[in-house]
């Protein structure tokens, strides 16, 4: 079901359906990140990997509470674009030989499936966002509310990312 599906015809479908399509995306960022934990060599990156993977557990697991509040089935839709970020991100961390480079390519790896620009905008902020809305117009702030979580962490997150690579791992590569 793409998103403009002849199956979507509704308000509410198109929130369950972008549900599904954050849900998909965030358990491939959960399944990738103890790799990138694994590869890091510098301690605050490795330490970042990990509070990232704690977090988006939790992000999974709210989602969830959303799917059970709105009375839905907790599932996942195929989003090609967060398989296409993370498969390069595999790919790039692959190649880069300089333990010092590669992490300076895991911040960027881990930045690009934060900000996935998808028309010019940030891919999973921008989902996070979207819902919220919706879901305030379809009468949900208890389901608002939840995701405005999930929200705010990307954006911490991001901002930790961020942090790491001006304070250093970006320059030690050069």
């Amino acid at each position: 079901m793409g998103l403009f599906s002849k199956d979507i015809k509704t308000m509410d479908d198109l929130f369950v359906h972008t549900l599904k399509d954050i849900y998909y995306a965030e358990n491939q960022i959960a399944k990738a990140l103890p790799g990138m934990v694994e590869k890091a060599t510098d301690q605050g990156l490795k330490q970042g990997f990990q509070s990232h993977l704690a977090e988006t557990k939790g992000h999974i697991q709210r989602l969830e509470q959303v799917f059970k509040m709105h009375g839905v089935k907790v599932e996942g839709v195929n989003c090609p674009a967060i398989d296409g970020i993370l498969e390069e991100a595999d790919e790039i961390a692959g190649e880069v030989e300089d333990k010092q480079v590669l992490d300076a390519a895991l911040i960027a790896a881990a930045q690009a499936v934060e900000h996935y620009e998808q028309a010019v905008e940030h891919y999973e902020m921008t989902r996070y966002g979207t819902l919220i809305a919706w879901a305030k117009q379809l009468g949900r702030p208890d389901c608002a509310s939840v995701l405005e979580q999930n929200l705010k962490e990307e954006k911490a997150a991001d901002q930790k990312l961020t942090g790491l690579a001006e304070r250093g791992i970006n320059a030690k590569a050069a």
